[in-house]
This record gives C-alpha cells, sequence and structure tokens, in this order.
C-alpha cells in the first residue's frame, strides 16, 4: 500500500500483542516497538494489548502503560480463553490501516516491523515472517520440522508455509476478509495462506525468551497441531477408509490362506492363541485411532455449531473516542463490539 498523498488521512498501524501472566515482557515489549515505529516516520500507531486474564502483575503494568501512552489500547478477558480465540478476536478489533502481530515474549522480533512496512508499501496486503533459525533446543526444532512436513503433506489442496508461526502484517482487506469467514476456532497461519492473496516473506532467527516461562503445554501445542491437520486436509479421513478397505482385504487374505493350510495339514497345523491376542490388540489400536481422528473433525464441527463468543471482556483501556481518527476509524459501540465478539 503506497503512503497517501499530502493532505490526506495518515496511515494507521496497529501492533498486536497477545499475553498471558508475561510481567516480564510487556514493558520491554511496549518500549521496543515505540523505538521501531519512530524510525518509520509518517505513519501514526496504537498498540492494542490482549490479556487472557494474567494472575500476575501483567495487568497492572498495562494500565501503568496505557495511562501514560494513549496509544496503548488494553482489552481485558473474563478468563482465559486460549492461544486460538484471543488473538485473533483482538485482530478483528484492530483500527489500523494494517495490523502486526508481535508477541509478548519478544520471540516475535520489533525490530523488524520497519521491513515488513516497507513491504507493505510496495504493495503486498500480506507479510510475513519465516524462522530462518530459532534458539530453541534441538528436539523441539526436529518435532517442529516434522509437524510442518507432516502438515504439508496432508494439506494438499492449500500450500502452508513452513516455519510460520502467525508472525506477520496484514492489510485491513485481510483483516475484513477473516471476519467475513465467521471462524469460531481458526487455525491462523493456515487461514492466511488459504485467501491466497500475494504475499512477501522475510526470514528471520527466532532469539530465545529470556524472562519468563513458555505458556505452551503439551497439549496446547497438541491442540493446533489437529487444528491445523483437520482445518485444511481431509486426507486422514481417505486414509482411515482406505486403510480400512485395506486391512479388511488383508484380513480376507490371510483367512483363506489359513483355510487352505488347515485343510492341507489338518493335524500338523495347530493355531496359539498369541496370534489372537496379537490381531485383536492391532486390530482395536487401528480402529482406536481412526475413530479418534474422527473425533477431531467432529470437534471442530462442533465448535463452529455452537457459536459461543470468541472472548468475553471484562474491560476496555484507552477505547475512547480519538478525534484526530476519521469515523471510520473511530472505536465501535458496544452493541456493534457483542456483535463482533459472537463472531
Amino acid at each position: 500500500m503506497p503512503r497517501p498523498p499530502k493532505g490526506t488521512a495518515v496511515p494507521l498501524l496497529t501492533i498486536l500483542t497477545a499475553c498471558y501472566n508475561e510481567e516480564g515482557n510487556v514493558r520491554e515489549v511496549y518500549q521496543q516497538v515505540r523505538a521501531a515505529m519512530q524510525t518509520i516516520p509518517g505513519y501514526e500507531y496504537e498498540h492494542l494489548f490482549i490479556d487472557n486474564a494474567s494472575t500476575d502483575a501483567t495487568v497492572a503494568i498495562l494500565r501503568e502503560l496505557a495511562a501514560a501512552d494513549k496509544r496503548v489500547k488494553v482489552i481485558v478477558n473474563t478468563r482465559n480463553f486460549g492461544q486460538v480465540r484471543s488473538p485473533y478476536y483482538a485482530l478483528l478489533q484492530a483500527r489500523g490501516d494494517a495490523v502486526m502481530t508481535c508477541v509478548a515474549d519478544l520471540q516475535d522480533p520489533p525490530e523488524l516491523i520497519p521491513q515488513f512496512v516497507r513491504k507493505w508499501e510496495e504493495g503486498y496486503k500480506i507479510v510475513i515472517g519465516v524462522k530462518k533459525g530459532s534458539q530453541e533446543s534441538w528436539l523441539m526444532r526436529r518435532t517442529r520440522k516434522l509437524y510442518y512436513w507432516l502438515v504439508a503433506t496432508l494439506s494438499s489442496d492449500v500450500l502452508l508455509v513452513h516455519n510460520f508461526t502467525g508472525f506477520g502484517l496484514y492489510d485491513r482487506e485481510v483483516v475484513e476478509q477473516a471476519r467475513s469467514t465467521d471462524e469460531q476456532y481458526p487455525y491462523f497461519r493456515g487461514l492466511i495462506c488459504d485467501f491466497g492473496y500475494e504475499r512477501a516473506e522475510i526470514p528471520y532467527v527466532q532469539p530465545a525468551r529470556t524472562q519468563g516461562v513458555t505458556k505452551h503445554s503439551f497439549m496446547s501445542l497438541y491442540d493446533i497441531a489437529m487444528l491445523g491437520i483437520t482445518n485444511h486436509s481431509k486426507v486422514p479421513l481417505r486414509i482411515a477408509t482406505i486403510a480400512g478397505f485395506a486391512i479388511s482385504v488383508l484380513s480376507l487374505l490371510v483367512a483363506f490362506g489359513y483355510l487352505v493350510a488347515k485343510l492341507m495339514y489338518w493335524n500338523e497345523l495347530q493355531m496359539g492363541t498369541a496370534p489372537l491376542l496379537i490381531g485383536i490388540y492391532f486390530f482395536g489400536a487401528v480402529q482406536l485411532f481412526f475413530i479418534g481422528i474422527l473425533g477431531e473433525y467432529i470437534g471442530s464441527i462442533h465448535t463452529q455449531v455452537h457459536r459461543r463468543p470468541l472472548v468475553v471482556e471484562r474491560e476496555r483501556i484507552n477505547f475512547d473516542v480519538d478525534p484526530g481518527l476519521p469515523a471510520e476509524r473511530q472505536q465501535r459501540g458496544p452493541q456493534d463490539r457483542l456483535v463482533s465478539a459472537k463472531r
């Protein structure tokens, strides 16, 4: 998006940071974002924090920052709505001509913001950061690489980007496109690829977290991994069908072979309990595995059908009307917020 000519509205950039128990990082991420924006003349910006009901001093620090800088906007949720719904809800609340995500733990380097904005000025509606390396453990790197390979292999309809975590800049048109999908539990990095917009990619090395501990438990990582598969691929369901047919044919051949062998060697051939037990456990495990896969898809449908609010807000800070902004950027009223929350 080229900068507008003189006399027209100044572009507004929304920096979005989701946080939960990040008292050691929110002040630093605010300062780094402010320093990065000072290197981009001709832009207004707001720093939108959405807090997932932190139990430490995170909200108190955000109040302090918001009191000192009106560009800091804060949404505080009534409870922890998870690492998928809360950031996505905040994205839909952003007012900027473009929205850029920046995680609270500083593993998305704020100093890259000028590079993202330059690509946006060139006309790209989506600019994403792609990890070329990270300072995490060897085991985690290998696990992530295997996951991205698996998702890319299974997602035949959409070409997903390896090592893309959601860190990026998204034009207002992309945000509105996301709003129109009415997703209840989106796999955002897959959704962005599904839109098909031409995108720019910026490589970076992900730094290690320096303050606090990660909020990604095994179950949360598993949830996101399964979300990426079930939202963008029908291949596991088709594998279940093909595997069921193949195993049934194999069982029929084994049964026929055993019948022939028994007829030929009636007295010599004895079948013990071990093959029976092995066969029962094997087929039972296969059935449970594919029932679990089917359950994941049913769970995704269940979530979408319920149409519950993405989050429920407890409080908003610094969302008062800004007379310096055009009417289309002014904050929505309570009824509009309720509609957005239900979306």
